[in-house]
């Protein structure tokens, strides 16, 4: 079991359930959407905790998300991608 799960949320004191949540980042008018992250989330007011290294992890996805859509420039609409 993992010690997030353990810990009430630190916004609100509600607790922590284990969920699949999708999240929209924009930088200079590019958007890139990355769903099916597994992180875990307040049952009450839905703030959002990674696993130790998790948060990096999924920084680096979207650098590397916001690099393709301006390579391919598809910067003018939004890129998604899911995590399986």
């Amino acid at each position: 079991m993992s010690e997030l799960m353990k810990q009430p949320c630190s916004e609100c004191g509600g607790s922590l359930r284990r969920q699949s949540i999708e999240k929209e980042f924009g930088r200079e008018g590019v958007k890139v959407k990355l769903s099916g992250v597994k992180a875990w989330v307040c049952s009450k007011c839905g703030e959002i905790y990674f696993e130790p290294g998790g948060a990096d992890k999924l920084a680096a996805a979207v650098e590397c998300l916001f690099d393709l859509a301006i390579v391919e420039n598809q910067h003018r609409g939004h890129l998604s991608a899911s995590v399986t």
